[in-house]
């Protein structure tokens, strides 16, 4: 499902919360969602200019996560993510959660976003300035 990553992948430590631990004793599956997301728009945020983070918003289209291993309570967790290819309005993102300790693959991701307009709240298409920094160029398997 995932590709190799690129050299220029983007990443962002995870806290484990309490409220995170299920009855089973380790992070619950919900919690990866929270963290493909959260390192998504850390990732915006760092890369996209001014302008662009005043006129522009991401929505998640697709989540597709693959749960390898458990992260347990005193796991320090980094997600690692890139993006991949793009269509006119889908945008291909993929998030590693890893294992600080070891980098040892927890699970893998692919999100399809779509980005919007702040001024009308509906889908728009971005220029080439966000497509050099957000897409690898080609398509997108949907």
């Amino acid at each position: 499902m995932t590709p190799a990553p690129p050299a220029g992948r983007f990443e962002l430590a995870c806290p484990i919360l309490p409220a995170d631990i299920d009855d089973l004793g380790h992070v619950n599956n919900v919690v990866y969602v929270r963290w493909v997301q959260d390192v998504a728009i850390a990732h915006w945020q760092a890369a996209a200019t001014a302008a662009q983070l005043a006129t522009l918003a991401w929505v998640a289209l697709r989540h597709e996560i693959d749960y390898e291993h458990p992260a347990m309570p005193d796991d320090a967790i980094l997600a690692s993510t890139w993006v991949g290819a793009a269509e006119a309005v889908r945008f291909e993102r993929f998030v590693e959660i890893l294992r600080a300790a070891d980098r040892k693959v927890l699970a893998r991701s692919r999100t399809l976003w779509c980005p919007i307009s702040r001024a009308t709240g509906r889908i728009t298409r971005v220029g080439d300035d966000v497509r050099r920094v957000f897409s690898t160029g080609g398509r997108s398997a949907t």
